[in-house]
């Protein structure tokens, strides 16, 4: 497994947080969206923050494919939406 970090901004829940998370290696060759989704998956099973879903408004790498930003909006329990940008990158050692 690889170490991966997702630093998000997002509405009411406290600015900005860094997530750590572990994936398989070669994570970030896949396509931004699934990275965002697997990224997002792994954060909600650690956090224990009950459900949560999200609409993307954008997700895309850098040239070098090793950053993966996106924005849009979280969505916990239904009617509680807030709006988020995040940065997926490899976690250095």
């Amino acid at each position: 497994m690889t170490k991966y970090r997702m630093t998000m901004m997002h509405g009411k829940r406290g600015s900005e947080g860094q997530h750590d998370f572990e994936e398989e290696p070669g994570l970030l060759k896949h396509s931004a969206m699934t990275v965002l989704r697997r990224s997002l998956a792994a954060v909600e099973a650690a956090e224990g923050i009950g459900h949560m879903d999200f609409e993307a408004n954008a997700a895309m790498k850098n040239e070098d494919k090793t950053v993966v930003t996106a924005m849009g909006c979280l969505v916990f329990h239904g009617e509680d939406r807030q709006p988020f940008v995040a940065f997926i990158s490899e976690r250095a050692s």
